[in-house]
Parts: structure tokens; sequence; C-alpha cells
């Protein structure tokens, strides 16, 4: 790994990773280390000073290789993420070896780590970071191998997204922050450790969860939100949920309970950016990955 970079400010409204970049701008020895290069992108500036996620549309779903090489894409964001195509890729030939995208969501998720892939480098990146930091959560969403992810990490053959919440919008939260601080360090150690083939003894497996499906909330026959998330749901990010549990409550008071076949597990639990597409929150099976 030679080139490294730290994306923040995806959303222009998640104000952690922001706020980190104008840290380490001001005192890059915090995040460098020997064996890279490294190097911050202020990814959407422009919504930032809005105030707002996003101008025109939501900039970590535009880089997809067909988007990527189509001219006519051409709003703010779409403009903003062939720019970073060219500064940190091209996608497919990257400049940059590895990407870490970070993110906040309102989501009770605390301190996450979202893998793409799930190959021997992010598994021992996984395991390096749950032993540094025991409160870290892992989550894959390696399972759709045969589609392309759009996300901005993916412009590089590695990226991880760091999502670290509760926190809401345009907030800064030093809990959150911190959270955020130390997830970064320890994968940019991890990654100096493993180029220098000093990655210690690694646990020989960790819990995780793998992304299986995204529910969205109560709609009537014409498209119309007729409810909310459960009370016991909201906030409870990473807690299972069984077949015959309340996960909505319409708004005349009725219970609308799961009826899936698995024990699931939800995060992004009534996250708000989310709203635009009326989705409540995604579920996923709990797993043991081999290191």
């Amino acid at each position: 790994m030679n080139k490294v970079a730290i994306v923040g400010g995806t959303h222009g409204n998640e104000f952690s990773g922001i706020y980190l970049l104008k840290k380490w701008r001001q005192n890059p020895a915090k995040i460098q280390r020997d064996s890279f290069e490294i190097q911050t992108v202020f990814a959407n500036p422009q919504a930032f000073e809005a105030n707002k996620r996003y101008l025109d549309c939501d900039m970590n779903r535009q880089f997809g290789l067909d988007d990527l090489n189509n001219p006519e894409l051409a709003n703010y964001e779409q403009s903003r993420a062939k720019s970073i195509n060219a500064q940190l890729g091209p996608k497919g030939g990257a400049q940059s070896d590895f990407i870490i995208d970070l993110h906040n969501t309102t989501s009770n998720m605390g301190p996450s780590l979202i893998l793409l892939k799930s190959d021997a480098f992010n598994r021992q990146m996984a395991a390096y970071v749950k032993s540094n930091m025991p409160d870290a959560v892992i989550v894959l969403e390696d399972q759709i191998e045969m589609v392309e992810h759009t996300f901005l990490c993916s412009i590089a053959e590695q990226g991880v997204i760091v999502e670290v919440g509760p926190q809401p919008q345009s907030v800064v939260r030093q809990d959150v922050l911190d959270w955020m601080e130390a997830m970064t360090g320890h994968i940019l150690d991890f990654v100096d450790l493993y180029n220098r083939d000093e990655v210690p003894e690694l646990p020989s497996s960790f819990e995780a969860y793998k992304y299986h499906e995204t529910l969205k909330l109560p709609e009537d026959e014409n498209g119309e939100r007729i409810g909310m998330v459960h009370k016991n749901v909201q906030d409870a990010d990473f807690k299972p949920l069984r077949n015959g549990d309340p996960i909505y409550t319409l708004f005349d008071g009725t219970e609308v309970c799961w009826d899936g076949d698995y024990e699931a597990y939800p995060h992004f639990i009534n996250e708000a950016a989310y709203y635009d597409n009326n989705l409540a929150m995604s579920l996923a099976k709990k797993v043991l990955v081999e290191v």
C-alpha cells in the first residue's frame, strides 16, 4: 500500500470527518506513517457550505464506472465525483491503493467499520481494529460480489467506510468524533504494519454483521408514509430482532410485527438521510469471520 487517501465530507452535513480533516491538515503528523504516502480529500465542500447532505444527488452513489464515464452526468455531485476519480483513481486502475471514507450516521451504530470485501487483507484489518478497539462493530457489505459498488471508496482496489453515530446532521459530538479518530488511527497503523510484514498475532475469528436486506417504512397504496419505527427498535442497532417482535407503529396506534424467518440485526435504524427513499433500516445476519 503505497498511497492511502482519507476522505471526509462526502456528505456535507456529516461533520466529524470534515473537522478531523481540518485538524489533520493543521497537524499532519497525526496521520502520517512511515511506509506509505497519505493525502486528505474534502469531498463535497459546497454541500458543507450550504449545510446540506448534498446539493443535487447523493455523492456516495456516483462512482459506478458507467456514470464516471458519462459526460452527460454533470450536476455538482456528479462533476465532483469525476474530479475525485481523476484525483484518486481512475477506478479500475487507481493510483490510490486504499481509501478510508469517513461518515456519520444519525443511527445508534457506535463506531462501525464497513467492509466492501472480505479478502485476507480486510479480515486481518478488521481483526486488528477489533483487538485494539473492542467497541468497534464490523459490518460486511461484501455479498454483492457480482455487482459493482458505487461508493467513493470503491475507486481504489481497497476501500472502507468508517461509519460512526449517533450524531445529528450538522452537529459535532465529541464521543463520536473521538471514536472516528481512534478507528482511523488503528486502520492506518494496520496498513503500516501490513506493509512492513509486522502484523501481530491476531484472533482466529471475530463476530461481524453481514448485510442482508433493507426495509421500508410503512406506506399506503399511494406511497404515503403511515407509520414509524417502533420504540422498542429505535436506537437498538445490532440488537437481535426475531419473528413476532414489534417493528413499526402505525400513526393510528396499530403495532406491526416482523415476519422474517431469521434472527436479524437492524442497523441504520431510522437514519435521517434515508427518509428521501422512505427507508426504515437495514437488516444483517450475525456471522463469525475466520481470520
